[in-house]
């Protein structure tokens, strides 16, 4: 199994940002796909979660309708995006996946097996 995230930037800010996940050598249907973000000098927190096979999705508790993730089961993508980017969204950006996750375990890293290899946000003023 392969991710790869992308789509990260130097972007202004109050600008928009969409992240693509895409993946190889799975089918992904029973898999939680997820967005972590690492800051620099802070550790990697929970940004956002979806239930592949099923849709559901989920997001960190600092999220305020600012980020919604997506996916295209046809093309086996999940995206991010981020409206009105902030100061404070400046990161790096990873997308990881895990199988048959419980719903309470989806912002918890260690329960991710694979991980893409990180895109970096820059939010500038």
């Amino acid at each position: 199994v392969q991710l790869q995230a992308s789509g990260g930037g130097l972007v202004q800010l109050g600008g928009l940002r969409r992240l693509p996940c895409s993946a190889s050598g799975c089918t992904f249907i029973n898999d939680t796909v997820a967005w972590f973000r690492q800051a620099p000098g802070k550790a990697r927190e929970f940004v956002s979660a979806v239930k592949y096979g099923i849709g559901t999705t989920y997001y960190g508790d600092f999220v305020k309708g600012r980020f919604t993730i997506s996916r295209d089961n046809d093309k086996k993508m999940v995206w991010l995006q981020i409206d009105s980017l902030q100061p404070e969204d400046t990161a790096v950006y990873y997308c990881g996946a895990g199988s048959f996750l419980h719903d309470y375990d989806n912002g918890t890293e260690r329960y991710y097996n694979f991980w893409g290899q990180g895109t970096e946000v820059t939010v500038s003023s």
